[in-house]
């Protein structure tokens, strides 16, 4: 046989244990586009995973099969035949639409039982549905969102977990986040800016397999602040920081100016995009994909990641929700994991 016809057999996919997928808040969406990502699994070639809540909040909105499990080695098991969900706690009455203090309880046992099994190793990561904070506040939880309930969980410093919005043509990462527009300089700083950037770059590598990954960071004004004429942010804060880090050996470019940077053409040129603001930073990544859009939290010993949406209390139990970015969060999910697992990490 010619050696040109001889094929080397292409690399076995890592084993991954499955998913925890704790519902978040049970009167939200998350249930049913978890449900309905299940019933996706084969055509949208998904990892194994288990809910993790209340099961009365996957009845409550589908009629497919699910299947209480005590473990996660369960799991693998069943899933071709029913949805796994792993029983935290009794959500009381579940009204779609109408969130409450039990169902908030219960979104936060969910989470907080699900980080437990990804740190031990039980589950090869998590994919968190939407919680409704407000009422998170009400049951003791403190913290401004899941990212940094998940970093404190796995011992890192909320500063060193950085969010990034990822779909299939853009990764952003906000610099600053829910804090308001006015505030951003004042926060904004070099040590800051460099410590977003390493962490990126670092997730890149880890998450996504990319050896030297491309930076690109917008600035802050417009036209990235046209030499000091539109503000001097650029000047002072953010181009020393860049600086810096390209004396490191780090590819970065910047600080450029936004409205130019999300185009086709523009998409192709970096890996991921550094902005310096929340709007900045979503807005682009919402346009182009708001049905596929995931967040994934780098920085972290575990794989988190999440579909980039809310708990869509309005259209709660109207089965119009769309899954799309809850199984794209499981896909990205999986990728990372297999990463990390190829890299030794």
């Amino acid at each position: 046989m010619p050696s040109s016809t001889i094929t080397d057999p292409a690399p076995a996919r890592p084993e991954l244990a499955p998913f925890a997928v704790p519902l978040g808040d049970p009167a939200g969406i998350g249930p049913e586009i978890v449900a309905k990502s299940w019933v996706m699994r084969k055509a949208r070639g998904l990892p194994s995973f288990f809910a993790v809540g209340d099961a009365a909040s996957l009845r409550r909105v589908w009629a497919g099969p699910v299947a209480p499990i005590a473990t996660p080695q369960e799991a693998v098991a069943l899933f071709d035949s029913a949805l796994p969900c792993l029983q935290v706690a009794d959500a009381g009455d579940i009204v779609p639409g109408s969130p409450s203090v039990d169902g908030a309880r219960t979104a936060f046992q969910a989470l907080e039982a699900a980080v437990g099994l990804a740190r031990t190793g039980s589950a090869a990561g998590i994919v968190t549905a939407p919680v409704g904070k407000e009422q998170l506040y009400g049951v003791g939880f403190t913290h401004p969102g899941q990212t940094e309930f998940v970093a404190e969980r796995c011992g890192v410093a909320p500063h060193n977990a950085v969010m990034m919005l990822a779909g299939p043509s853009l990764k952003v990462v906000p610099v600053t986040i829910h804090i308001p527009l006015a505030d951003v300089p004042s926060v904004l700083t070099i040590d800051l800016i460099r410590a977003r950037a390493t962490t990126t770059v670092k997730g890149l590598q880890r998450n996504f397999g990319i050896p030297r990954p491309r930076i690109v960071v917008a600035g802050l004004n417009p036209h990235a602040g046209e030499g000091g004429a539109l503000g001097r942010e650029e000047i002072e804060i953010i181009s020393p920081a860049i600086d810096s880090l390209r004396e490191e050996g780090m590819d970065i470019v910047g600080p450029l100016s936004a409205d130019g940077l999300f185009h086709a053409r523009a998409r192709e040129t970096y890996d991921a995009v550094l902005c310096m603001y929340h709007d900045q930073a979503l807005i682009p990544l919402k346009t182009l994909h708001f049905d596929e859009g995931v967040n994934i939290t780098l920085g972290l010993p575990i794989v988190r990641t999440s579909p980039d949406h809310g708990t869509a209390f309005g259209i709660a139990g109207k089965d119009s929700a769309n899954p799309g970015a809850m199984m794209a969060a499981l896909k990205m999910a999986a990728e990372a994991a297999r990463s990390r697992l190829s890299h030794g990490l």
